[in-house]
Formats: C-alpha cells, sequence, structure tokens
C-alpha cells in the first residue's frame, strides 16, 4: 500500500479538517504516485470493502502521524530517536520512500506550531482529537494512544512535559489519562508494574482484579484492531501478552 494513498484516505475522511491544509502539503508530494495505481472501472465490490478497510487504516496511521508531532515537540525539542521510531514504522511497513514523506510531514507540522504558537496549534490538536474519537472506535483509539506512548518511550524516558502531552490527548481522545500510565508499565516486570497495568491498588479485591482484567482484555484484544492492518495487529497483541503477563504476576502472587 502506498503512502499517498493512506495521505488520501486521511482527506476523504471528510470531518477531519483542521490540518487539512497541512496534509495537503504531503499529497502534493505524492498525488502522482497515489494514483499511478488507482482501481479499474468494474472492479468487483469485494474490492470496494477492501478499499473501505483501508479508507480506517489510512485514517488511523495519519491520525498517529499529526498527533506524533505534536507529543516529539511536546518538550520543545526534537529527539532523533522519537523521529527514527516513527520513520521506522513507515519504512517497515510502506517503504523508505513513506519513511521520507512522513518526515517532511513532521517537519512541516513542526513549522506550522512555530508559525501559529503554541496554544493555537494546541487548541487545533485538541480539535483533531475530537474529530478522531467520534471516527475510531475504542479499542483503535487504545492503540493510537499505545503507538504514542512507545513514540515518547524511544529515547529511554518520557520527561514530565511529554508525560502530561500524552496525558492531555488520551483525554481529548475521551479516554482516562490512567490509561497512559497501565501503558508505560507494559514493559516492567515488577508487582507493582503489574498492578499499574490492570488499573487497579494493591489492595484490590480478588473480584476487584479479575473485572479489571476483563475490562482490559475485552478492550485491548487484537482482533479489536485487525482491520487496521496487520502491522497495528502485531503491535495489540504484544500489548495483550504483556497485559496476560501482568495479570499471571498478580494472580501468581495470590494463590489465584
Amino acid at each position: 500500500m502506498a503512502f499517498g494513498k493512506w495521505i488520501g484516505g486521511y482527506l476523504g475522511w471528510s470531518a477531519f479538517g483542521p490540518l487539512g491544509g497541512l496534509v495537503g502539503f504531503v499529497v502534493g508530494a505524492v498525488f502522482d504516485a497515489a494514483v499511478s495505481g488507482f482501481g479499474t472501472q468494474g472492479e468487483p465490490a469485494r474490492l470496494v470493502d477492501e478499499q473501505n478497510m483501508e479508507g480506517q487504516r489510512n485514517s488511523f496511521l495519519v491520525s498517529m502521524l499529526v498527533l506524533a508531532g505534536y507529543i516529539i515537540k511536546a518538550d520543545g525539542k526534537v529527539m532523533h530517536s522519537e523521529m527514527e521510531f516513527v520513520r521506522n514504522v513507515l519504512r517497515q511497513n510502506f517503504g523508505d520512500d513513506a519513511a521520507w514523506q512522513g518526515d517532511q510531514f513532521l517537519r512541516q507540522l513542526f513549522e506550522e506550531q512555530k508559525q501559529m504558537g503554541p496554544q493555537a496549534f494546541r487548541q487545533r490538536i485538541q480539535e483533531s482529537c475530537a474529530q478522531i474519537a467520534r471516527h475510531v472506535d475504542y479499542s483503535g483509539r487504545l492503540q493510537l494512544l499505545n503507538f504514542l506512548v512507545m513514540i515518547g518511550q524511544a529515547d529511554g524516558h518520557v520527561p514530565p512535559v511529554e508525560l502530561q502531552a500524552l496525558k492531555e490527548v488520551a483525554q481529548w481522545l475521551q479516554m482516562s489519562p490512567s490509561e497512559v500510565d497501565s501503558m508505560l508499565h507494559l514493559k516492567g516486570e515488577s508487582l507493582d508494574d503489574a498492578y499499574q497495568v490492570l488499573g487497579v491498588s494493591p489492595d484490590a479485591t480478588d473480584d476487584e482484579l479479575k473485572k479489571a482484567y476483563r475490562r482490559l482484555a475485552l478492550e485491548h484484544h487484537p482482533d479489536r484492531v485487525a482491520k487496521l492492518g496487520d502491522d497495528v495487529r502485531r503491535a495489540a497483541e504484544k500489548k495483550f501478552q504483556e497485559i496476560n503477563a501482568a495479570k499471571e504476576r498478580i494472580w501468581k502472587s495470590r494463590g489465584l
């Protein structure tokens, strides 16, 4: 799938307007390549369904790129490790051209922020998050937030200002900021990390633990984001395994 196609999918998402002019910058760079392989007249109906699924994936991926720009620049610096994380996601799934185009997208986003000023740009991101929340289901938004958390962790440390930005985005996406805390502890191996992942206190009852785990298992199940593509599903599977590992540590400690 060409990078230009998922940019086109973003434009096709008519309600996602606040950053439309910025996305147009990228579309201008890739338009010829994007249209060269477009479907022919009379293609089977199943291909239309496939294009609809691709449109959902397109919207998800461009949303990730837009919000990644906000997180990366939250501390006023553009860290090479965070930019490289985003480039690698694009490179692994769409090729070197996509990585370059994504890099240009982000740099234009940073320039937009500079011209608008931090407060006006923050308001624009908040508006965009509200529109994402209307078009992406909760499980999709969880996976989107998970990618943003991984970007924040790319340099091995999430500074307070980036943590605040991640929690702001979570709220703007109509999710609890506690989801960020849970995701930040996914790779931890301690019992305290495990409780943080499940979002419960060590004093919680067994029934409260089981209820919390069932909620997480339902919301984070990889099948719920399968329509967003294999790479998104693989990331969700890894996260689901980490949730289960946290659950097992707690269950073992309690003899459940």
